[in-house]
């Protein structure tokens, strides 16, 4: 007996042992097959309020670095399948970007344009544009590594570094950008706006040359430009000749700037005639003078039109080998026909007029 038992003994161990493994092993079979992925990064709520992110963007430039810059966009369209889709995605980072233009403000949804540089540089010497996208917020997948994120909203533009690795990143720009928009009217309050008005933005910094950077050129009336927040240089012209007038303009975060500018001046029209009231006379070749003889505009023809700043003025008609003059003024506003007379009375009469003065 004490025989047979050590044999059943001996025979069921094993037995036990081996339906123990096989249980252990369906269990940590079963424990595997039920476990579920994490889920992906959430995208960021556009109506949380704004707080400073744990790893924000760093701003380095205040605008594009033109010369480095390639000016060829290329299109962020891949082209995945089903099937090859998470494959890939396991050694790219997903990158998810939305702007707004204060802290404070709701996040644009429109009129952005966003670019993504290597920031390693070609053979040319310029960065290599990875990917673009215009319109609100967008979404990308890059391959790990350090890029530059440059995000224009009109004028107001911002260039930033971001380094990508494998999980998926949520980062929210704040431009601290604004609006101006322009308008040009006479002293008396006329408006301009239909007139031959233009608009040129300047930085208020001067470069080693004297000179200011200029943003933006030829803008029209009523125009609304979008600038990051700051003071700026305006230029605004009337006519091609003098009538230029000069103001530094502030562009507040989150606020559209209405900037009038106030012109003093008036359009010319002169004509040579033999009498007053009388036909003008072609092939005139023309000189308008400052009151320092200095040359202000120089035209040819029977009825030159010049936009002149407000002063006085002194007019030199060259017709058939002879020359006349003729001194007049320019009120602000006053739009008018100027006549000089070739007889030989109406220059005496006007000598007299002017010694008696």
């Amino acid at each position: 007996m004490f025989f047979a038992s050590r044999i059943i003994r001996s025979v069921l161990l094993p037995l036990m042992l081996f339906a123990s493994l096989l249980s252990g092993g369906g269990l940590a079979a079963h424990a595997q097959s039920t476990q579920t992925p994490l889920p992906p990064a959430v995208k960021p709520d556009p109506n949380a309020p704004s707080a400073p992110p744990e790893e924000p963007i760093i701003n380095l430039l205040d605008r594009e670095p033109e010369p480095l810059f390639s000016d060829t966009l290329v299109p962020y369209a891949p082209a995945r399948s089903v099937t090859t889709d998470v494959l890939e995605g396991l050694d790219q980072g997903a990158l998810y970007l939305m702007a707004k233009l204060t802290p404070d403000s709701s996040p644009l949804n429109d009129g952005l344009i966003w670019r993504i540089y290597s920031e390693t540089t070609n053979t040319d010497g310029r960065l290599q544009l990875v990917a673009t996208s215009q319109g609100g917020d967008a979404e990308f997948r890059l391959d790990p590594g350090t890029y530059l994120v440059h995000t224009a909203y009109g004028f107001a533009q911002a260039t930033n570094r971001i380094v990508i690795g494998k999980e998926v990143q949520s980062k929210m720009l704040t431009l601290n950008a604004g609006g101006i928009k322009f308008g040009a009217a006479l002293k008396d309050g006329e408006d301009l706006d239909d007139r031959i008005v233009s608009f040129d933005i300047y930085g208020m910094d001067f470069d080693e040359r004297g000179e200011r950077d200029l943003i933006a050129s030829n803008v029209k009336p009523g125009s609304i430009l979008r600038l990051s927040a700051d003071t700026y240089h305006v230029v605004s012209r009337y006519g091609d000749v003098n009538a230029v007038v000069r103001a530094d303009i502030q562009v507040l975060p989150g606020k559209l700037t209405e900037a009038t500018i106030f012109h003093k001046a008036a359009d010319i029209t002169l004509k040579l005639v033999n009498e007053r009231g009388g036909e003008a006379i072609a092939n005139t070749t023309w000189s308008v003078l400052s009151p320092g003889g200095d040359i202000v505009v120089e035209a040819t023809g029977a009825f030159p039109d010049f936009v002149l700043a407000e002063g006085e003025y002194e007019a030199i008609a060259r017709n058939n080998g002879r020359t006349y003059l003729h001194t007049f003024e320019v009120a602000p506003g006053e739009d008018r026909e100027v006549e000089v007379v070739t007889s030989m009375a109406e220059l005496a009469s006007q000598e007299e007029t002017v010694s008696s003065n």
